[in-house]
């Protein structure tokens, strides 16, 4: 469901969806789902760049190639320094952001328990029996 709401940077109303968390304790909680393409990260994200340390030589221990995204509404922190492109980098950051938060906002549906059929409560039932004997013939020595 989609409601408008005040920005706090703002102060604009923009368009914010919920989604249902998981039920704790007969709560339902409703979170804010946060748009994941590119345009709304860049727009909610603060973008810094960081000396990476590590193999790579000068090109990468003295240039800012590292990438560090901070998502403002969730506070989520993705790093990306294993090229010594800083464009590259950028582009690896943001594909994990959009990753990091799609896990976020994945609700999980809880599974209701079923009781088993009778047809397999059959089958464990024999297989149970089979089992059993097979382990009787090893155990008991051959009557001659």
């Amino acid at each position: 469901m989609a409601t408008p709401a005040t920005s706090p940077a703002n102060g604009r109303k923009k368009c914010v969806s919920f989604s249902l968390c998981k039920p704790q304790k007969g709560r339902v909680f409703l979170t804010p789902m946060y748009p994941t393409d590119r345009e709304s990260l860049e727009r909610d994200c603060d973008l810094q760049f960081i000396i990476a340390s590590g193999p790579g030589g000068q090109h990468r221990n003295k240039v800012e190639t590292g990438v560090r995204l901070v998502h403002r509404p969730t506070g989520i922190t993705v790093t990306a320094t294993e090229r010594r492109s800083q464009h590259t980098n950028r582009e690896t950051a943001f594909e994990r952001m959009q990753a990091r938060l799609e896990e976020f906002q994945h609700v999980e549906i809880p599974r209701k328990p079923t009781r088993p059929t009778a047809a397999s409560r059959a089958r464990r039932i024999h297989q149970k029996r089979v089992s059993g004997l097979r382990k009787k013939l090893r155990s008991t020595p051959a009557a001659e």
